[in-house]
């Protein structure tokens, strides 16, 4: 299967670099506007054809992928241009910056019968795929809440705030563990550029009363990339920048006669009694060459993408609606 990819930046010289390593897939064109990026992505060309006009590949009957990794206030008319030339696209996220672009999208890939996914990588992480197994199977019994952070000293955007350029990895999270929440409300504050939320806390909330947290941040001294789960049977932790232990299932007791009955601080230390923590193996697969393999073999089978456009556009929902109530000073909302 012929390939071609738009944007050469920081993400697309990953692509790159992963392409060159597959069999299953040939690259035949590679687009920038930057000469710059493309000099430094010449040792991946190959034999592809470098353009900075992506025009040329929607014009060539051969290559039927396209991986978009261009800034995100590009990507309606691009991923638009592809669809019309009946190409079947990979992008990196977010999918649009409006719902209403990202409904368009997703209504014009469905017409034209073309694969349409998002790059949400978390959806290819090994660590988030056995917690959703351990969701489904049961094992950590009813879930009541869960916790993500997402903390530190990140590359600061100056076009997109950190609900869209970090948070969005959790809320992607979420919808994958659990759906759509019933409601949400939302937290920020601008430390350092006016207008640009470098800190903000969602809360989702569904019927079931899961409650589920997300607390993000570029600007924090710490690296952390951790999803808490905790059930009424046991509790789980995805810890990302663990990854010899990237998931932990702790079983955890509650000793309701102390908890009634506690005069002395002993008893009150004893409330919660340490059970086995177990250690499950998870394959130490790169996210992103997972990300890639999963969209050729839905490309080769005609099969829907576990990030596919509609779950792309739920992730546009929520974050709008997210923003809606940060500017109403956390403000519940109901999602509609």
């Amino acid at each position: 299967m012929n390939l071609g990819i738009i944007g050469l930046g920081y993400w697309g010289y990953n692509y790159l670099r992963i392409l060159n390593e597959l069999n299953n897939v040939s690259l035949k064109y590679y687009c920038d506007l930057d000469k710059r990026k493309i000099k430094k992505t010449w040792i991946y060309a190959n034999n592809a054809k470098i353009t900075s006009s992506y025009q040329d590949i929607l014009r060539d009957s051969e290559t039927g992928i396209i991986i978009i990794t261009t800034p995100p206030n590009t990507h309606y008319h691009i991923i638009k241009d592809c669809l019309e030339a009946r190409k079947d696209v990979l992008v990196e996220k977010p999918l649009t910056l409006s719902v209403e672009e990202g409904e368009k999208i997703v209504n014009l890939a469905r017409k034209k019968n073309k694969i349409l996914m998002v790059g949400h990588t978390y959806l290819s992480n090994p660590g988030i795929l056995k917690l959703k197994s351990l969701i489904d199977s049961g094992k950590l019994g009813d879930i009541l809440y869960g916790i993500a952070l997402r903390l530190g000293l990140s590359p600061i955007r100056k076009s997109a705030s950190v609900l869209w350029d970090l948070a969005s990895h959790d809320v992607s999270i979420a919808l994958y563990l659990f759906g759509i929440p019933t409601s949400l409300s939302c937290i920020g504050e601008s430390y350092i550029q006016r207008g640009i939320e470098d800190y903000a806390n969602i809360v989702l909330r569904y019927q079931n009363k899961i409650n589920f947290s997300i607390y993000t941040s570029w600007f924090c001294p710490e690296k952390i990339r951790k999803v808490t789960l905790v059930g009424k049977n046991k509790m789980a932790v995805f810890d990302d920048m663990n990854k010899s232990e990237m998931i932990k299932v702790f079983k955890k007791k509650l000793n309701s006669t102390l908890l009634n009955n506690s005069p002395t601080y002993i008893d009150h230390q004893n409330i919660v009694k340490e059970g086995t923590i177990e250690i499950p193996y998870i394959d130490q697969s790169e996210p992103l060459k997972n990300q890639i393999n999963h969209f050729i073999e839905c490309v080769r089978t005609r099969r829907t993408p576990r990030s596919d456009g509609e779950h792309g556009l739920k992730v546009i929902k929520i974050l709008e609606t997210a923003e809606k109530s940060l500017k109403n000073n956390g403000k519940m909302i109901k999602i509609r």
